[in-house]
């Protein structure tokens, strides 16, 4: 029987959350694919597969409490043991002010971001042994405000919090929990924010590049490994420096 440890990744039906599960299965680890696109989802599994790795899809709504039940059921009647890592990686957001926002967008995208990533953590505390890790996706939004993304804003501000409450909390049990708040990455979302992304990304960034989805994917790789057993309730940016850098009236 396949005895490598588990991951859990959601949200993992693209983009950076692919190539985080990818990035996980390379490096040994039985990945549970979580999205809420099931055809995504089963997308992501057998290209782990293809390349001999182990996966296995769980699409679901990580913001409903018995669906999050129901996954981690479904996980152990499969494995017949409990994952050691989960990755919080699933989010949306709204393009739009205040005044634009609607309460039904607002509500998906703390459903989703915030309330998703409780419940995730929530059910995994519950059996997961000591040496176990939870990897949260942040954003430069964790301590940031960017125009008209406020719901994800206040999402992501949440995801600070949750992350260092549950490291003071499960940090007795021997979790570690950690954030990783990416910068400018290029993906197909961010390409359509706007015409030119890239280039106008990478000049606001002290390495004078925007980052990849395998930038994040190596984060959590390092997070994940017990090399980083004594780091918990931290964020850790992979932003080539864009948000460390203050606003200054002449160029550096």
């Amino acid at each position: 029987m396949n005895s490598s440890p588990l991951a859990i990744v959601t949200g993992a039906g693209g983009g950076i959350g692919r190539e985080i599960a990818t990035a996980l299965a390379a490096s040994h680890w039985t990945v549970i694919v979580n999205d809420l696109n099931a055809e995504a989802a089963a997308q992501t599994a057998m290209q782990i597969i293809a390349a001999d790795g182990e996966a296995m899809a769980l699409s679901g709504d990580i913001g409903d409490w018995p669906t999050v039940e129901g996954m981690y059921g479904a996980i152990n009647d499969k494995y017949g043991r409990t994952a050691t890592l989960l990755v919080n990686n699933a989010g949306v957001q709204t393009w739009a002010s205040i005044d634009e926002l609607s309460p039904e967008d607002w509500s998906r995208t703390i459903s989703t971001n915030l309330t998703g990533c409780f419940l995730m953590t929530k059910c995994f505390a519950k059996t997961a042994c000591a040496g176990s890790s939870i990897i949260n996706i942040g954003s430069g939004c964790n301590k940031l405000a960017f125009p008209k993304l406020i719901d994800y804003s206040a999402a992501k501000g949440g995801i600070e919090m949750l992350t260092k409450s549950s490291a003071l909390e499960l940090g007795p049990r021997g979790i570690r929990v950690n954030c990783i708040a990416p910068g400018a990455i290029a993906t197909e979302r961010t390409a359509a924010e706007t015409d030119d992304y890239n280039n106008s990304w990478a000049k606001l960034t002290p390495l004078q590049r925007i980052g990849t989805p395998q930038d994040v994917a190596n984060a959590v790789l390092l997070l994940a490994d017990e090399k980083a057993g004594f780091i918990t309730g931290q964020t850790i940016n992979v932003d080539g420096g864009l948000f460390s850098r203050a606003i200054w009236p002449i160029d550096y």
